[in-house]
């Protein structure tokens, strides 16, 4: 007689960009044990194209564009078990209310899960605290579990959702160790942000190929002209790389950063997640100190780990060895099997759906705790202070037609117009 498994719980995952689509899906999984859960992109600036999708290679039962709205009215008329926000802060905090009013009635409602899609090095209050009434909210890192519930527990709001895991997508085989392979320099949309700071990195990451002319160097991008991800990109690498005289083994190149990490020699960055992935593998990582060491760069979350080092250094043939005890605490699983690393996570969904009722959303930021501050945010999406659709907010769960599709790419055309032309040109103009 065989004994059938349990079916997955049912899961939805609502990203706002590729990347936070990848982190939510993959955690999903992870978490869940359901590999191909219903998603939801929320419509805005960052919503990731086809292309964009494609290259995640993370794939879902169903997958649709919805409003803050949408997205409330469609969890309100489906069952679910399961539901992933993969928002920024702003988003997680307007759909945690938005959810608490459309669930006020429901007798069993869905865990609702949430995190961070990498290193958390800024606004930690700020980002907590929006992400504050999610049922569990994920740290990737045990450093990272000890500093969230430091921030709630010092605002006398419960802790007991923090709860420790790693972040879902460090996976692949260990580096084989071949120091012929490629080195990459994986580039941040917004970080760093200056002009000259970029075509600075740009430049040295040519000459490390010019002095090694054996060696391929890969600059490894995040997003084609005209696609936006987590970050707005106002200076892309391959504008600026128009104006530089690239060597032959110096290239741009797109593609699955995990694909890219299977035959790398090394990795270089300024503080991207990418350096994590790549530690996890044991291939050698560099996060540069050229541009210095500071918050705004994020590169200052990796202090005593071993890896920080300038394009000097790697020019004279310097590997960066990470310390063992640092990565540990990051998150990255050299002390334990990777799979280990979401048994509390999984222990603490299962714990809740054994539940026979959930008891009502209850986030930190209430109109008593934050009445000048919370409204807006829900005013962004549409949200009345109640967490109700405010009057004529749109609310279609379906793909626009074919008119509204295309006002629709000639709005997010003129916007990126703005950010990545206009808006340079006004902050020049300012500095004279």
């Amino acid at each position: 007689m065989s004994i059938s498994k349990p079916k997955p719980p049912r899961v939805a995952v609502l990203a706002d960009s590729d990347t936070r689509w990848k982190w939510g899906a993959l955690t999903a999984a992870r978490v869940t044990g359901c590999e191909e859960p219903d998603g939801f992109l929320l419509r805005g600036r960052a919503t990731p194209t086809a292309r964009q999708l494609r290259e995640v290679g993370v794939r879902a039962a169903s997958l649709r564009e919805v409003t803050a709205n949408g997205f409330v009215r469609a969890m309100g008329e489906t069952e679910y078990d399961v539901v992933v926000l993969a928002l920024v802060g702003g988003g997680v905090q307007a759909l945690v209310h938005g959810l608490r009013y459309a669930w006020q009635e429901a007798v069993k409602r869905p865990v609702l899960v949430t995190g961070y899609v990498g290193v958390v090095y800024e606004k930690l209050a700020d980002g907590l605290l929006l992400r504050h009434g999610a049922d569990v909210v994920l740290a990737n890192s045990r450093d990272d579990a000890e500093r969230f519930r430091a921030v709630y527990e010092g605002v006398g709001a419960d802790s007991a959702g923090v709860v420790e895991c790693a972040l879902p997508f460090l996976q692949g085989e260990p580096a084989t160790g071949d120091s012929e392979g490629p080195v990459v320099f994986a580039v941040q949309p917004s970080v760093p942000e200056r002009r000259a700071d970029r075509l600075y990195l740009l430049r040295r990451a040519a000459q490390h190929a010019r002095l090694h002319p054996g060696r391929e160097v890969l600059v490894k991008l995040r997003s084609r002209p005209g696609e936006h991800t987590t970050h707005i990109e106002e200076q892309p690498y391959q504008k600026l790389a128009r104006s530089l005289d690239l060597p032959p083994n110096c290239r741009l190149e797109y593609g699955h950063m995990g694909t890219i990490l299977d035959t790398a020699s090394l990795l270089v960055t300024v503080s991207s997640t990418a350096a994590l992935e790549a530690l996890h593998r044991g291939v050698p990582t560099a996060v540069l100190t050229d541009l210095g060491i500071r918050e705004a760069l994020g590169n200052h979350a990796f202090l005593g780990s071993g890896c920080l080092t300038s394009w000097d250094a790697l020019d004279a043939g310097h590997l960066p060895k990470a310390d063992p005890a640092w990565a540990a605490r990051q998150g990255v699983a050299s002390d334990r099997p990777y799979e280990s690393a979401f048994d509390a996570a999984r222990a603490r969904i299962a714990a809740l759906l054994a539940r026979p009722q959930l008891p009502p959303l209850s986030p930190y930021y209430t109109l008593a705790t934050a009445p000048g501050y919370l409204p807006g945010i829900l005013a962004r999406h549409h949200l009345a202070p109640d967490g109700s659709p405010l009057p004529g907010a749109p609310s279609e769960a379906r793909p626009p037609g074919p008119l509204k599709q295309v006002v629709r790419q000639a709005a997010r055309g003129a916007y990126r117009h703005g950010v990545q032309r206009v808006a340079p040109v006004i902050r020049r103009m300012g500095d004279l």
